[in-house]
């Protein structure tokens, strides 16, 4: 039995967009102008974190026209370098990465729905608990109700942004809001490594694309779509967080932006008064509950792929007869992520492997420059996608795949000490899989 295609390129485009818009670009922003020293700067850099995410996507639109299977990362690691380097990256995201995200983002959910209800004195958790088992029941049920769920939720969420945006635009704005700077004596190394320690937050704001990968399989003519999804979708992104940081730096000017830790509240509050704030706890809770579906959709075809390859526990590679959805996984996963909300202990074991997924990102983004050899373009059909600026995109994004590792070490040695080991401890398990297989 395999999958369905269900998956139009709207839907697919969707995957893209939810993704990547959790609840970040909704209240990180003020890290940013913390750390840059001009108005210019800061939109610079979104515009740079922007560029590496294109990077990024162009590389996963190449990987996945050449290779439109279910699991994505876990099938170009595993067959440009060895089996394990895909069974790791599948083992993290299980273990923490991804069910640790989806406790995350299911407690914000839940304290911005009951703030929303007028009821922030509920707990919170029983609602997050809710939430997943909601969603793990509708994408138990299909793809297509998944998707259908999502899209809805997407559009909703762009809308608020393209809100803001438009709002913003027409407001008054802040006297020499573009060409505002701090007095600094700084020097170039000094503003660099700023710019640098900015990115952080920003590439973090960017991550998800992968996920259109993750559901290759159930992509109608995912050779084309994919790609397609990618490269739309990513770019739709870039163009909207790029435009909403000019609205907060309209509305707040750069010292405001970095006063306020809610800056999508403060700039609505000023742009629609006292109904602002209610307005972006309606949006971040649609983000949130948006990006949570897909955290439930996606990733576990990885783990379908694993134990289709008998890498993992053998009952997870089964479809269900009448959904076609890998039914075990969504259960384990789901299962475990409401095990790490119930412990409210997520956020101190999700600051363990954060630094994860920017390993293999740069790990995943290096496979195109494997493939490139191993089956070269000539091997290829004629019209299929092809990464631009090969070779030289590719390194460039490994490498500051590298140097956003080391910021992360460097910034928190003991939860990446931690992760490491998490990442090590996968390699028994690995080879207790292989030696029965």
């Amino acid at each position: 039995m395999s999958f369905k295609r269900a998956l139009g390129p709207f839907d697919a485009t969707m995957v893209v967009i939810g993704g990547i818009i959790g609840s970040g670009i909704f209240i990180n922003p003020y890290i940013v102008a913390q750390r840059l020293d001009s108005s210019a700067l800061v939109l610079g850099a979104w515009v740079a974190g922007g560029a590496i995410a294109l990077a990024g996507a162009y590389s996963y639109a190449e990987l996945g026209a050449l290779f439109p299977r279910a699991g994505g990362q876990y099938v170009y690691l595993r067959d440009a370098y060895h089996p394990i380097a895909g069974f790791l990256y599948g083992w993290a995201l299980l273990a923490l990465i991804e069910s640790g995200a989806i406790a995350a983002v299911a407690i914000t959910f839940a304290n911005y729905a009951l703030r929303l209800a007028g009821r922030p004195d509920v707990a919170a958790i029983p609602v997050a608990i809710g939430a997943i088992v909601l969603l793990s029941i509708i994408n138990y049920l299909g793809v297509k109700p998944g998707s259908r769920v999502l899209n809805v939720l997407v559009v909703l969420k762009v809308g608020a942004l393209a809100v803001l945006i438009v709002a913003g635009a027409m407001a008054p704005m802040q006297p020499g809001w573009w060409t505002a700077a701090r007095a600094s004596t700084d020097s170039g190394v000094t503003v660099a490594l700023s710019f640098g320690a900015a990115l952080i937050p920003i590439l973090f704001a960017y991550g998800g694309w992968q996920n259109a990968n993750y559901v290759a399989e159930e992509i109608e003519n995912p050779r084309r779509n994919l790609p397609l999804s990618l490269l739309a979708g990513t770019t739709a992104v870039v163009v909207i967080y790029v435009l909403i940081n000019a609205v907060y730096l309209r509305a707040l000017g750069l010292e405001g932006l970095a006063a306020t830790t809610t800056p999508a509240s403060k700039a609505a509050e000023g742009l629609f008064g006292a109904w602002g704030d209610r307005f972006v706890t309606a949006a971040i809770a649609i983000s949130t509950f948006g990006f949570l579906d897909l955290a439930i959709l996606a990733p576990t075809r990885v783990y379908y792929a694993m134990a289709a390859d008998k890498l993992f526990f053998p009952a997870l590679a089964h479809l269900h007869s009448r959904f076609r959805t890998p039914w075990l996984a969504i259960l384990i996963q789901s299962t475990w992520s409401c095990v790490l909300a119930a412990t409210g202990r997520y956020e101190q074991l999700l600051n363990y492997v954060v630094f994860a997924d920017w390993i293999f990102f740069g790990l995943t983004v290096g496979t195109v420059l494997v493939f490139r050899r191993t089956v070269p373009l000539a091997q290829r059909e004629p019209d299929a996608y092809r990464a631009p600026g090969y070779p030289f995109v590719q390194i460039l994004f490994v490498l500051i795949s590298a140097a956003v590792v080391f910021s992360v070490v460097r910034a928190d040695p003991a939860a990446a000490l931690r992760g490491a080991a998490l990442l090590a401890l996968g390699v028994p398990v690995y080879a207790w899989f292989a030696r029965k297989r």
